[in-house]
C-alpha cells in the first residue's frame, strides 16, 4: 500500500503548478499527498542562500506579469523587490543592451533618431528579400531587426539554445523580445515586474505547509504508476505527458540545461545581473551574477555566478524547455487527446502540457484549472487575505 491515509488527490510535481493546485484544494478542505522526484519542493525555481546572497539554481527567474490577480497572489507569500531586466550582450567583446532598443541601434549603427534606425532596418530588410509572412526565425528576426543585429545578437544565441538552425525554428519564438523605437533597456514590457526578497522557494515551502498537504521528496512517480493510478481517487500530474503515455505517439522533443556555479573573491565580477553571449564560440549562452538580483546583497567580498548551458535532452535530464515545432506540436496534440480520455487526471504545467509557460502563465494555468475542478466559475477571483 502506498497510501496509508485517505488522500483526496495524488499531486505528481512540487513546483508551482502542484502547489498551487495543493494549496487551493487544501482551503477546499481536501487533503494532497505531493511527491517530488527531486529532493526540494519549487521545481525549476528553486533558490537557496548562500554568502547571503539568494541563488536560483536552475536559472535566472524573474517574475514579470500584466496579470494583476497573479501579482497580488504571489506577493501574498513573499516581499518582492522592484528589480527589472536589463540584460547586456556580449558579442566577441562588444557589448550591447538588450533588448532592441535606441541604445542597441546607436551602438550599431550610430543612428540617432527612431526614423534613422527604421529607414536602417527598413533597408537590410530589402536587401535580405524578406518579403511577406515570415517563415522562421531567422526571416521574423530580420524582419524586425535587420542582418546585423540577427547575425550579432540573435543567430549564435538562438542556434546554441535551441540546438538547432534558425531557420528550422519556428518564427514566434523571436516575437517574445520586445523591439522599441526608444532608449529603454528593460527586457520585458509587463507592468508588474521583480523577484522575491530571500528567493522563490519561501513561495512554495508556505503554500505546501498545511495539514491537508503532505509532502514526500526523492519519490519518482513511475516507479509505481500503476499503484498510485489504483490507489488515489484524483491524479495532478506536471511532468511529461509523452512520457505519462509511455511514448506511444512517440518521443516529444526538449531542451535541456547544465549550470556551473563558481563562488569568487570579489564583491562585483561583471557588473550586471546577466550577460548573454551572444556568438556561436562561446558554449553557454549567459552568465549571472546573483548579488544583483537584488541590488548587491550578501557578503562585500564575495559574488557568486552561475555559467548557463544549453544542452540536448534525453531522458534522465532534466527537460527545461519543450521545442514547439510543426512535428512536436502535431505528437503533442495526439497526446492532449489521450489526456480528455484519463478520467481522473489531470495534466498541467510546462511539461504537462508541452508548453512554454512563463511563471505568470503557470500560475494562471494552475488557477483555472483549480476553477474547472472545483466549479468555481470562470468570474472567481483568487485573493489572499
Amino acid at each position: 500500500m502506498l497510501n496509508n491515509k485517505k488522500y483526496d488527490y495524488l499531486i505528481v510535481g512540487a513546483g508551482p503548478f502542484g502547489s498551487i493546485f495543493a494549496y487551493e484544494a487544501a482551503k477546499r478542505g481536501k487533503r494532497s499527498l505531493v511527491i517530488e522526484k527531486r529532493d526540494h519542493v519549487a521545481g525549476n525555481t528553486y533558490t537557496h542562500q548562500e554568502h547571503g546572497i539568494t541563488v536560483h539554481d536552475y536559472g535566472a527567474h524573474i517574475f514579470h506579469t500584466d496579470n494583476k490577480e497573479v501579482w497580488d497572489y504571489v506577493n501574498h507569500f513573499a516581499d518582492f523587490n522592484n528589480y527589472q531586466n536589463q540584460v547586456i550582450a556580449n558579442y566577441k567583446g562588444e557589448l550591447y543592451n538588450l533588448p532592441f532598443n535606441m541604445n542597441t541601434f546607436y551602438k550599431m549603427w550610430g543612428t540617432k533618431t527612431p526614423a534613422e534606425a527604421a529607414a536602417k532596418i527598413e533597408e537590410q530588410k530589402k536587401v535580405a528579400g524578406i518579403n511577406g509572412t515570415p517563415k522562421n526565425l531567422e526571416e521574423q528576426a530580420i524582419s524586425l531587426i535587420g542582418t546585423d543585429i540577427y547575425q550579432k545578437l540573435i543567430k549564435g544565441y538562438t542556434e546554441k539554445q535551441w540546438g538547432r538552425k534558425a531557420t528550422e525554428l519556428p518564427s514566434f519564438i523571436i516575437k517574445r523580445l520586445p523591439v522599441r523605437y526608444i532608449y529603454d533597456n528593460n527586457y520585458f514590457n509587463h507592468r508588474y515586474q521583480g523577484i522575491p526578497v530571500g528567493g522563490y522557494t519561501q513561495i512554495f515551502d508556505k503554500m505546501l505547509d498545511n495539514d491537508l498537504i503532505d509532502v514526500q521528496t526523492n519519490t519518482d512517480f513511475f516507479a509505481n504508476k500503476d499503484e498510485y493510478l489504483k490507489e488515489f481517487p484524483r491524479v495532478l500530474f506536471t511532468g511529461m505527458i509523452d512520457q505519462y503515455f509511455d511514448y506511444k505517439h512517440g518521443q516529444l522533443e526538449y531542451r535541456s540545461l547544465k549550470f556551473e556555479t563558481e563562488t569568487i573573491d570579489e564583491n562585483n565580477h561583471q557588473g550586471n545581473a546577466v550577460i548573454n553571449y551572444t556568438d556561436a564560440e562561446t558554449p553557454y549562452t549567459r552568465v549571472m551574477e546573483w548579488k544583483h538580483f537584488e541590488f548587491g546583497a550578501g557578503d562585500e567580498d564575495k559574488t557568486i555566478i552561475t555559467k548557463e548551458y544549453p544542452a540536448e535532452w534525453k531522458p534522465g535530464k532534466e527537460a527545461y524547455y519543450p521545442i514547439n515545432n510543426a512535428e512536436n506540436n502535431d505528437m503533442a496534440k495526439k497526446y492532449a487527446n489521450e489526456a480528455k480520455k484519463v478520467g481522473n487526471v489531470i495534466f498541467g504545467g510546462r511539461l504537462g502540457q508541452y508548453r512554454y509557460l512563463d511563471m505568470d502563465q503557470t500560475f494562471h494555468e494552475a488557477f483555472e484549472a483549480v476553477k474547472k475542478e472545483f466549479n468555481l466559475g470562470s468570474d472567481f477571483k483568487f485573493e489572499e487575505k
